[in-house]
């Protein structure tokens, strides 16, 4: 975390400002592709908060390729930073912020289409007396229910290039830590097979990170769109639908018990609707349920719910 006087011209309204601009065109660009994907609209909800700010929640229903899809931009003002955001930053637990985000989850039809979640947020502190703090997070991640070796290797080297023009070892250092944060210790398994997570960025000065955050943004559809063009006309049955329904549990069980954003948005007071839209519209569990070995469903927990090297393995 980095004090705004620290970056030259920048302010925190001019900052904020600038970000927002940015993450409201990308959630156009990227509405615009799915709806040309799918053919389906997304519904338009804008919304108010009475302590300060609002957003526009974008939600598809039952279209042709996702049976929800969802890209929620939120522009969020508060007299008191909530928990979730100062576990580490116990300074400035309580002060006033400004945090500026775009989240997006899409949960296909096919079950050979991945779903994924990404996120850019920019948040600024005012703790009394001090200087504004300001820091970036954020990230995309990959959830296959029947994962390809070519689709999780091309995520991956998308994910790469986002990062290869600020400085070698970054790709590393943030898909370790995607690794470590989707993860579900009761489960003991990664959400998926991972992808990009930073938080707390301020490192170099707000111009190099506001260009960190937008290389990942505009990455996004460039990872996502050929995986779905490939697979979206994928036969399927019975079986694969239930073991994807099943699997999408999992996805249930993190964003309720460990997702951050999901905590920061409730504890804030955000709309409850727009945050918990990243749940998936169908899901279901069974007791004690074990693939059968040698099956397609066990191969996706022997060979991808943990962390590899996917860039070394499957190149």
């Amino acid at each position: 975390m980095s004090a705004l006087r620290d970056s030259a011209g920048w302010t925190p309204e001019t900052a904020g400002a600038a970000v927002r601009d940015y993450l409201i065109a990308l959630q156009q660009r990227i509405t615009d592709a799915i709806e040309s994907a799918d053919g389906t609209r997304f519904r338009r909800d804008a919304w108010r908060r009475d302590e300060g700010g609002g957003g526009e929640s974008r939600i598809l229903t039952e279209g042709r390729l996702f049976e929800r899809a969802g890209i929620n931009f939120s522009d969020v003002r508060g007299t008191h930073l909530p928990p979730s955001a100062t576990q580490e930053r116990h300074h400035i637990a309580g002060a006033p912020f400004e945090a500026v985000g775009l989240s997006l989850v899409f949960h296909p039809r096919n079950p050979y289409v991945p779903t994924t979640h990404a996120n850019l947020r920019f948040l600024v502190a005012t703790p009394p007396a001090e200087d504004p703090i300001w820091w970036f997070g954020g990230g995309f991640d990959l959830t296959p229910y029947y994962p390809f070796d070519e689709d999780v290797l091309h995520w991956h080297r998308n994910a790469r290039e986002a990062c290869v023009p600020f400085g070698a070892g970054l790709y590393e250092r943030w898909k370790d830590w995607c690794d470590r944060y989707f993860y579900l210790p009761h489960r003991g398994e990664t959400r998926g097979v991972g992808g990009l997570f930073f938080d707390d960025l301020s490192e170099g000065g707000f111009e190099r990170c506001f260009a960190l955050l937008r290389s990942v943004g505009d990455r996004f559809l460039l990872g996502y769109l050929p995986i779905l063009e490939r697979r979206q006309d994928t036969p399927y049955a019975d079986r694969e639908r239930r073991f994807q329904l099943y699997r999408r549990g999992r996805y249930v069980e993190f964003n309720l018990l460990y997702d951050r954003g999901t905590l920061f948005g409730l504890q804030s007071r955000g709309r409850t609707e727009s945050i918990l839209m990243s749940l998936p519209p169908l899901v279901r569990w069974e007791y004690d349920w074990q693939p059968g070995p040698g099956t397609t469903e066990a191969l996706l927990a022997e060979r991808y719910l943990r962390p590899r090297d996917y860039l070394a393995e499957l190149s």
